[in-house]
């Protein structure tokens, strides 16, 4: 477990990346193939910045990334721009549609800070997922796709099954470079069933198809 630990730690030192949490977005994309070239790409929880410069280079020249966290990005990526600012609160959400109103993929890399109660811990995870899937409801292009930590515990049924009435395709799974120990996965959601949605005021709602 430890030698995995040392051995991710050391090859993002190496090939230069934020950190090992990089090879996470590397290989959960190799596998489901949610960001590709051209693609707008929003980062929710997007500190110290691994996850930005790995989909800026998936991108390419003619994509975008933006970042969002309540903690900063020093680092300038390639066609990425960064917002530190709440997910939760109406004047980060402008900040981004300022600069796009719509996205291709979705990543949600949200934690809470952990209380060493598994419980309490659980369901804070699954509230910042409600979170990112409001988000990406309101930001996605139809057919888009949106990625998800959560910490695993009795919740994730539920979320799965909520999550499953707004994409065609939902999938759990848990990249080699997370740690054996670590009670973190990641739900791949594929397909956005498009419904017209807007933000007004602290409220998001719905509006008729």
């Amino acid at each position: 477990m430890y030698q995995q630990k040392d051995g991710y730690y050391r090859m993002a030192k190496k090939e230069g990346y934020k950190s090992r949490a990089s090879y996470k977005l590397i290989q959960l994309n190799k596998k489901f193939n949610i960001i590709k070239k051209g693609y707008k790409v929003l980062d929710l929880g997007a500190a110290p910045g691994g996850w930005i410069q790995i989909a800026s280079k998936l991108v390419g020249e003619d994509g975008l990334v933006v970042g969002v966290d309540l903690k900063s990005v020093k680092e300038k990526f390639d066609n990425s721009f960064f917002i530190q600012g709440d997910v939760f609160e109406d004047s980060t959400i402008e900040k981004i549609r300022e600069i796009s109103k719509v996205f291709d993929t979705v990543i949600s890399d949200l934690a809470p800070n952990t209380s060493g109660i598994r419980s309490l811990d659980h369901q804070r995870s699954i509230d910042l997922c409600y979170r990112a899937l409001e988000l990406s409801s309101n930001f996605l292009e139809s057919k888009g796709n949106l990625l998800i930590k959560v910490f695993q515990g009795e919740d994730i049924k539920k979320l799965v099954e909520d999550i499953k009435n707004e994409f065609y395709y939902v999938k759990i799974s848990k990249p080699e470079s997370s740690r054996p120990s670590s009670r973190e996965t990641y739900i791949i959601c594929k397909g956005y069933k498009k419904r017209k949605l807007k933000i007004e005021s602290s409220e998001l709602t719905e509006e008729s198809a």
